[in-house]
């Protein structure tokens, strides 16, 4: 068993597929040493769940850059954002036990600080509304401090006082009605709990949920202490360069505060998956969990009472967690986080036990779909490569041809040949697309596909071209042109 895993091991670090330039085409296979030397990462923590327990977890390079420390299993990375879920645990728990409420009035509870009145309206929202970011409340994220500077309270953070490095967290849209991520909506979550059990977050943290799920090296400490401190990676925010003072404090403890491994993280998926499947659970009962990981409902202000929050593709936003709605096996729940010179990636099969955890100290988040994709090979997880387009045979695709006209004056020539369409453009040679119903139609040479419109007879009106102007594996943005047809 031992020399299968690693074997399988083996196979993962030699399989890392770089993206291409073009959509669903990947490079030629790469080693892990290769893609980390590429991307100027010192150090990844791995750590994978596969039926339904962790089948093995393992570091590679170092923990600084131009140093010998190596990265093993214990050493300590930000987990950025993912922080956010395993509070959620804590909230979870509680609204459990029924010490608080999801539906509440976060007012409430909060003694310290309140939600901010604005001119003569107070804003009310919920637990629910901050752990699914649908509270209405400003400040995506934070930056963090570095190590030398004054840090601020939470009320601090809150108020967006000095020291604190970020705006004031307040409403500015109407709570309920639609997403919109807050990293400040979380540190309300935060401040309820603080107020509602009177001790140290990070001990609300370490009884509620680090200790429960036996999270041996997490913390949620911030400034980081003692021994701590020795087995913690150093930051590498830009081209491989240790940062100064070696990681920035993150005081926003829930929504950016976690230290961790990837082997303690991945505890936390196998936890949610044996407690989906009825296994006896640590302190989450089954019903807790899937509602963590059902779309949260929110308002709409046209037509039905109640819509689900979606994020496109399939994706919507749970209680903490992210989820993919894939169908059957396809379904998983995921958070990704991303601190000063810290990137990291948790991913669960909630149906087939799979899945995955890592971490890199520094920001090439590029190289984290790669080991997931060498993983996903090897481990059968369904629905992450692209699945190839259905062609369909065209009849009749002369009624297709002809010229195109935009508004600006732009030409497209469409035509047909052997029952194959081609676009021609200026002085570019015919391209050829393929149909994928009879309207829609995509090219396999470059990202771009056409979609045709009938008027009310069945005649072919007009045509609009999509592009996925890829400028960079960070920067993507979708071209479409409308062009009429020219009788």
């Amino acid at each position: 068993m031992l020399q299968s895993i690693e074997q399988r091991i083996k196979r993962v670090i030699n399989n890392l597929l770089p993206v291409t330039a073009l959509e669903g085409k990947f490079g030629l296979p790469k080693t892990l040493n290769e893609q980390l030397t590429h991307y100027h990462t010192p150090g990844i923590s791995i750590a994978v769940i596969n039926d339904f327990e962790i089948e093995w977890a393992r570091g590679f390079g170092v923990c600084e850059a131009r140093t010998t420390s190596k990265v093993t299993p214990n050493t300590l990375f930000q987990a950025a954002s993912i922080s956010k879920p395993v509070f959620a645990l804590a909230v979870m728990r509680l609204a459990q036990e029924g010490r608080l409420s999801l539906d509440e009035d976060v007012n409430n509870y909060l003694t310290s600080w309140r939600v901010p009145v604005i001119a003569p309206w107070q804003p009310r929202i919920t637990l629910r509304q901050l752990l699914s970011h649908t509270a209405g409340l400003t400040v995506h994220g934070f930056p963090g401090y570095p190590n030398s500077d004054p840090l601020p309270t939470t009320v601090q953070v809150l108020n967006g006082k000095p020291p604190a490095n970020t705006d004031k967290v307040e409403v500015n849209i109407i709570p309920g009605l639609h997403y919109r991520y807050s990293g400040g909506g979380t540190i309300v979550a935060q401040q309820v709990l603080v107020d509602l059990l009177k001790q140290p977050f990070p001990e609300i943290m370490r009884e509620l949920v680090l200790d429960p799920l036996d999270m041996t090296n997490s913390t949620y400490q911030q400034p980081l202490q003692n021994d701590w401190l020795a087995k913690a990676a150093t930051a590498h925010p830009f081209s491989g360069v240790p940062l100064e003072g070696k990681h920035h404090v993150y005081p926003e403890m829930a929504a950016a505060g976690l230290w961790t491994t990837a082997s303690d993280l991945a505890k936390v998926g196998v936890e949610l998956l044996r407690v989906l499947h009825g296994k006896p659970p640590a302190m989450w009962s089954q019903e807790t969990i899937k509602e963590m990981l059902r779309p949260q409902q929110i308002e709409q202000t046209q037509g039905a009472n109640e819509s689900f929050v979606g994020l496109g593709n399939g994706l919507f936003v749970g209680l903490g967690f992210f989820a993919d709605g894939g169908i059957g096996d396809g379904f998983y729940f995921f958070h990704s986080g991303k601190n000063e010179g810290f990137v990291a990636l948790m991913r669960v099969y909630a149906h087939i036990g799979k899945g995955a955890v890592v971490m890199l100290n520094s920001n090439e988040v590029e190289l984290i779909p790669e080991v997931m994709r060498a993983l996903a090979l090897e481990y059968d997880w369904p629905d992450v490569f692209e699945k190839e387009k259905p062609i369909i045979t065209l009849s009749q695709a002369e009624s297709y041809s002809g010229l195109y006209l935009t508004k600006s004056g732009l030409q497209f020539k469409v035509v047909s040949q052997d029952e194959n369409l081609f676009l021609q453009c200026g002085q570019q040679p015919p391209l050829q697309f393929f149909p994928t119903s009879e309207l829609e139609f995509f090219a396999k040479a470059v990202n771009t596909s056409i979609s045709f419109e009938r008027d009310d007879t069945g005649n072919i009106t007009a045509m609009t071209l999509s592009q996925a102007g890829v400028m960079s594996l960070r920067q993507q943005s979708d071209k479409q042109i409308r062009a009429e047809r020219q009788e």
